[in-house]
């Protein structure tokens, strides 16, 4: 399913840098594997609260939503080490990620350079990236670390992206699953591209919100199957 809003280019004949998400967006979210990442991070506020599962979660999904990811609000309202967060959280079961070659073959063919700009961090994008096939895909993965733990959708994360990488935001184009983190992009001037779950996706550990998919201006085009958008590009 591929859908362009009447915001969205036709074509992306003009795109020079290829920016993608990592989780939700280069594998399917009905593999779960960020489930595995959310359920640890809501075992790390218990720890560190003593709140029980249902207040604990109820915080980590406060603080997501309100600071662009958990660590940060974990960080901004307890001050928490960050090393310790990321090491603990992603000590997860890859094994849900299948290799994926026509996705793989279909970024590799793109014209110009690929980068992925991740809340996450690196250790865990490369995980991802192996288990995909793409290890050597993609000319670095800009972290949570690079973005000196300030995620996006703030304003700064992809300042920075675009200073240490010489980006024109105006010649490249953002994938993400998360509508708010294509706001920025839309307004320095980049293409956007919403990446979806199939239809009737749910998840209990996956609010509302997250599966939002937006119509508004800076949501460019909207799929659910990345290798086919990503092939069928004019």
């Amino acid at each position: 399913m591929t859908i362009i809003s009447p915001a969205g280019r036709t074509t992306l004949d003009h795109v020079t840098d290829w920016v993608f998400d990592l989780d939700n967006t280069l594998y399917p979210r009905e593999c779960n594997l960020f489930a595995q990442i959310d359920i640890r991070i809501t075992h790390y506020v218990m720890d560190l609260t003593r709140l029980d599962f249902t207040a604990a979660r109820r915080l980590q999904k406060l603080y997501y939503r309100d600071f662009g990811t958990t660590l940060n609000g974990l960080m901004q309202q307890h001050d928490i080490d960050p090393d310790d967060f990321l090491n603990k959280v992603h000590a997860i079961d890859y094994s849900p990620v299948m290799p994926h070659p026509e996705l793989i073959a279909a970024i590799h063919d793109l014209p110009g350079r690929k980068f992925i700009l991740t809340n996450g961090d690196t250790g865990h994008a490369r995980a991802v990236l192996s288990r995909l096939g793409g290890a050597e895909l993609f000319e670095e993965v800009h972290d949570i670390r690079a973005m000196t733990f300030v995620p996006k959708p703030h304003r700064q994360a992809y300042d920075g992206f675009f200073a240490r990488h010489g980006i024109d935001p105006a010649r490249s184009i953002m994938f993400d699953d998360l509508e708010k983190n294509l706001v920025v992009p839309h307004e320095v001037g980049m293409a956007t591209v919403q990446v979806v779950a199939g239809a009737g996706y749910a998840h209990e550990q996956v609010d509302a919100w997250e599966l939002d998919q937006a119509s508004g201006p800076h949501v460019h085009h909207v799929t659910n199957d990345l290798a086919g958008f990503l092939r069928n590009l004019p």
